[in-house]
């Protein structure tokens, strides 16, 4: 009798098991590498959404679902991007938050259009990815359209009219950068000099000599924090008294490490894309994420969350986890997120994003009111 007794508890937490649905949500991010701070920072933000919805408990078309990360390390370059893009569809994921980088970002939506897979990116500013016609692709941070014309109205009411310009020949940096030189001179502005170098150069005296002898007021770098940190360093080496400003590439903690003493009150700017951490509507989202990762938000992590919330709530709402059921109730998502409320545009691109520009000061990046 007692051995029949535990059969059937057996058997019928078997059957509770078979009903409950595994969902798999793809990320793809630099984990290794230069810009692993930004990609592990932009995975976590996945990882404790997933995890906070499995704790709550969500039910999909009648069955109990269980969501699962499948992280994977596109080391921030195009054909790994794509090698992980394949990998990720392969693995029969139901969506994918990411890419971090444009670069990566761009080339990889190929594969998971064709595929039928939706990708949401947190991070990829470039104007290009949202030109491509893909209905399956969207993002949850303002592009560089909106991100380059702020920087540089910045720089010419408050910084001068002189202008160089400098792009590390990523889709990112150099994207950012050409947005930037754009609105400058539609601005009224000049640009002395327009200079690249490489995603993965740490020496730049070269173009700094030259960026020198035309004594801007303002040196625009369009690329990431691991060539920011050094690259204002060898300005300050060189006796440039121009102020250094970047995108949302520099506005990290990362820089300022990297930086030193190289940069100080009223040196340095930055610009990112939607309002400070601080301001969120989620506004306990850095101490939660502290508390569960022992680490402070980078950049990425809180547009990681909510691009991953967005996505499950569309799958809630069309009562299933098939992108080819739930894009429709994606389209016209209205999710409160932990940045703010995310809608999409026909295009894909979040509607009404905003830009705030950083100063530094005591130590780290403050909002400008």
């Amino acid at each position: 009798m007692k051995k029949s007794i535990v059969a059937l508890a057996l058997l019928s937490v078997g059957v509770v098991q078979a009903q409950e649905l595994v969902v798999k949500i793809g990320s793809s991010a630099p984990l290794t590498g230069a810009q692993a701070h930004l990609g592990k920072d932009t995975e976590n933000g996945v990882r404790l959404a997933i995890e906070d919805y499995n704790k709550k408990g969500v039910t999909i078309g009648g069955k109990k679902v269980k969501f699962e990360l499948v992280g994977e390390d596109d080391q921030a370059d195009p054909k790994q991007g794509t090698a992980v893009a394949q990998r990720l569809v392969d693995a029969g994921v139901k969506a994918v938050i990411g890419h971090m980088n444009s670069g990566t970002t761009i080339p990889a939506s190929r594969i998971y259009n064709q595929a039928g897979v939706v990708m949401i990116s947190p991070s990829a500013t470039n104007p290009t990815l949202t030109q491509q016609g893909f209905e399956n692709v969207f993002r949850v941070m303002a592009h560089d359209g909106k991100q380059g014309p702020a920087a540089a109205k910045f720089a010419l009411t408050k910084l001068g009219k002189k202008v160089a310009v400098i792009d590390d020949r990523s889709a990112y940096g150099q994207g950012l950068a050409d947005e930037f030189e754009k609105a400058v001179k539609a601005g009224g502005g000049s640009i002395t000099s327009r200079e690249f170098t490489t995603d993965k150069a740490n020496d730049f005296m070269t173009i700094l000599t030259k960026v020198k002898s035309a004594s801007p007021d303002v040196i625009f770098f369009g690329g990431m924090d691991p060539q920011g940190g050094p690259m204002a360093k060898q300005i300050k080496q060189l006796g440039i008294k121009a102020t250094f400003l970047m995108g949302d590439g520099g506005c990290t903690p990362e820089l300022i490490k990297l930086a030193g003493d190289a940069i100080t009150e009223g040196s340095a700017y930055c610009t990112q894309p939607g309002v400070p951490l601080d301001s969120m509507p989620d506004a306990k989202f850095k101490d939660r994420f502290k508390a569960r990762f022992n680490a402070e938000v980078q950049a990425y992590s809180p547009y990681s969350y909510d691009a991953t919330s967005t996505v499950i709530e569309a799958m809630k709402t069309a009562g299933s986890v098939e992108p080819a059921k739930y894009l429709a109730s994606l389209k016209k998502a209205s999710h409160k997120g932990v940045s703010g409320v995310i809608k999409f545009d026909e295009k894909g691109d979040l509607k009404d994003g905003v830009v705030t520009v950083y100063t530094f000061k005591a130590g780290k990046w403050v909002p400008l009111k």
